[in-house]
């Protein structure tokens, strides 16, 4: 299991990967640093989702 699918993992602050949601088909990767965290349970199979400081949203990776 990787590190971004486990909520305790992931603090606003950090710099990640995620997936949007127009780039779930390809994987393209959008880096940013995390504003807030949007996922409310402690772990998902696809990703913790979070907002970046820039407002995309996503998935992370």
């Amino acid at each position: 299991m990787n590190a971004g699918t486990n909520r305790k993992n992931i603090k606003p602050g950090l710099n990640v990967g995620i997936v949007l949601k127009q780039d779930q088909k390809s994987g393209k990767i959008t880096r940013g640093i995390v504003k807030r965290i949007l996922t409310k349970s402690s772990s998902h199979p696809h990703g913790i989702k979070v907002q970046l400081e820039d407002g995309s949203v996503g998935r992370v990776k």
